[in-house]
């Protein structure tokens, strides 16, 4: 979508909005809105449940191993993903959230630890795409795919298919189809080492390869929008668009010449909108309409390299970039401007190893929420001033967070 086009899709949407018809509100029904962080801990193998509202902690779950963690795209199932003891586990957000046509209901219930393991060697990549879930191990030569909604049951039918070679790669499904990286198979890799990714190939439900290979060097990253699926690549950014009863298009929109040297490797998709944005290399952000022939990649310069960033799913125009000397920026997405920039947190420097622990952001309705895990705290931020609201003290050196909840009716 051009910028015109995203002008556009605000113009509709609000439009929409005024001719809605009014909603009849019934006198058993009531609103509520619960918002749940679900945060690893850099010290220890645990994932803690914390009520954002109150602050409390309602749930903690010993593993096996340290996590990355994961949410599904209901926003039913966390996964913590426990690479180096080989295993997945999965969580039970208690927040389930189901469409009535004019209105959403919301049924919280207590987060719980769900029984089913889900094993291969060295788990990366979890991805889900409406009830189907893709495990991807990167020591493995398979993925595995399963339902969620069986995976909540304590029934799920676990499949597996083959990677061609053991790599650190990513399965994504896509309707009747699944997408999946493909390695390089004619290189001499050291002994421990794995392979690079040369592309991505197209399996129809049963493994079998679907049309040729798209070259995609060095595959990393992968985002959903709308109904189109992207992989960062050292090419440009691979863009598999769905074709009615058909297999999938790739489509490879290529940096050119007019970009400077650099790479997008880290992707998250727009919601409301239709578009992407990636990192392009450390200090800067890409923002990545697909269907804009003419320029469809806008960079934004970063002050100092970038720590994370989250896109806001309620929000189109927003996105927030947290940056090593400790700012948040608010980076309107249709302009690709910094519109504001806070301090946040003491500056957390990249360099060090990769795994030293700095702070991670999510989105929470009407919140952002930051990790500090110097200071053992979960920072609140208005995203309107991107000025801090309240600290959550979380116990240990909280990490990686994920943001689980929403709004609805309840009965």
């Amino acid at each position: 979508m051009s910028r015109t086009g995203y002008g556009l899709a605000l113009a509709a949407s609000a439009l929409a909005s005024t001719f809605l018809v009014p909603q009849i509100s019934f006198a058993e029904e009531e609103h509520a809105e619960s918002w749940r962080l679900f945060i690893a801990d850099h010290t220890l193998p645990a994932v803690r449940a914390i009520d954002l509202a109150s602050g409390k902690e309602i749930g903690r779950f010993n593993t096996k191993g340290f996590n990355a963690l994961s949410l599904s795209e209901s926003g039913r199932t966390l996964f913590a993903i426990q690479g180096d003891e080989n295993l997945v586990q999965a969580i039970d957000t208690g927040v389930a959230l189901s469409d009535h046509g004019d209105h959403r209901d919301i049924e919280l219930s207590e987060p719980k630890l769900l029984p089913t393991t889900i094993t291969g060697k060295k788990p990366g990549h979890v991805v889900t795409h409406g009830d189907d879930i893709a495990v991807f191990y990167d020591r493995d030569n398979r993925f595995d795919l399963l339902s969620e909604e069986a995976l909540i049951e304590g029934k799920p039918a676990i499949r597996g298919f083959e990677t061609t070679l053991a790599h650190h790669g990513v399965a994504v499904p896509m309707g009747n189809y699944l997408l999946t990286s493909v390695p390089k198979t004619d290189v001499t890799v050291k002994e421990g080492e794995l392979p690079p990714r040369r592309g991505l190939r197209v399996l129809d439900r049963e493994g079998k390869q679907v049309g040729d290979i798209a070259t995609c060097s060095d595959l990393h990253g992968e985002a959903t929008s709308a109904r189109l699926v992207a992989f960062g690549c050292t090419e440009g950014v691979l863009v598999v668009r769905p074709n009615g009863s058909e297999a999938p298009k790739l489509d490879l929109i290529a940096y050119g010449d007019k970009l400077p040297k650099g790479k997008v490797s880290t992707l998250l998709g727009g919601t409301s909108m239709q578009f992407f944005l990636g990192n392009y290399g450390e200090d800067k952000v890409a923002l990545i309409d697909p269907d804009d022939a003419e320029m469809p990649y806008r960079l934004v310069d970063l002050p100092t390299r970038r720590v994370d960033f989250a896109l806001d799913p309620a929000e189109p125009r927003n996105a927030y970039v947290l940056t090593e000397d400790g700012k948040l920026h608010l980076i309107d997405t249709i302009d690709a401007k910094i519109k504001l920039s806070e301090t946040v947190t003491e500056p957390y420097s990249k360099d060090g190893h990769w795994r030293d622990p700095r702070p991670r952001l999510a989105v929470a309705g009407d919140h952002i929420v930051i990790t500090d895990p110097r200071h053992s705290l979960v920072r609140v931020i208005d995203p309107k001033t991107l000025k801090e609201e309240r600290t959550v003290a979380v116990e240990g050196q909280p990490f990686v967070v994920v943001a689980a909840g929403g709004s609805g009716a309840t009965h």
